[in-house]
């Protein structure tokens, strides 16, 4: 038995899987985001994002890039990660046959807006084993201060 029905020479599901790809290469991801502030399936790269008392904390999942190649940049509030993914599956080789592509390649774009209380001046960032790992530190929250009557 075939381990997938997606894999089976000639197979009618393959077909559709195949059609499904390439329309998803020519027109982007055709599925619809399933929350409010969620992205549609397949976005890349995929993030988590949080914040600690002291900073805002953005990771990206990009394994297998070069961190030169990834570009990090904060302009008012805005987070933008962007870079590309080279294919690694020859183009021009006619002797090559893909049955399965599902590591996307090309360029990518994220965007993450911030909370107004980040400090641009204190930004960090640091590649590892594929994550990315943005720090902004956030600003200290005033304290409240007692007046005095007279």
């Amino acid at each position: 038995m075939y381990a997938s029905l997606l894999n089976h020479p000639g197979s009618l599901f393959g077909h559709f899987e195949r059609l499904r790809r390439e329309l998803d290469d020519v027109f982007g991801a055709a599925s619809l985001p399933s929350a409010i502030r969620s992205v549609a399936s397949g976005t890349l790269p995929a993030l988590n994002v949080g914040r600690t008392p002291s900073s805002v904390e953005v990771y990206a999942f990009v394994p297998g890039l070069d961190p030169s190649k990834i570009d990090v940049d904060l302009d008012r509030g805005i987070l933008r990660i962007s870079g590309e993914r080279a294919s690694s599956i020859p183009q021009n080789d006619s002797s090559v046959q893909v049955y399965a592509r599902e590591r996307r390649n090309g360029a990518f774009s994220r965007t993450v807006s911030l909370p107004d209380d980040i400090d641009p001046e204190k930004v960090s960032a640091s590649y590892r084993d594929g994550v990315l790992q943005v720090s902004i530190a956030r600003k200290e929250a005033p304290q409240p201060t007692r007046i005095a009557i007279h």
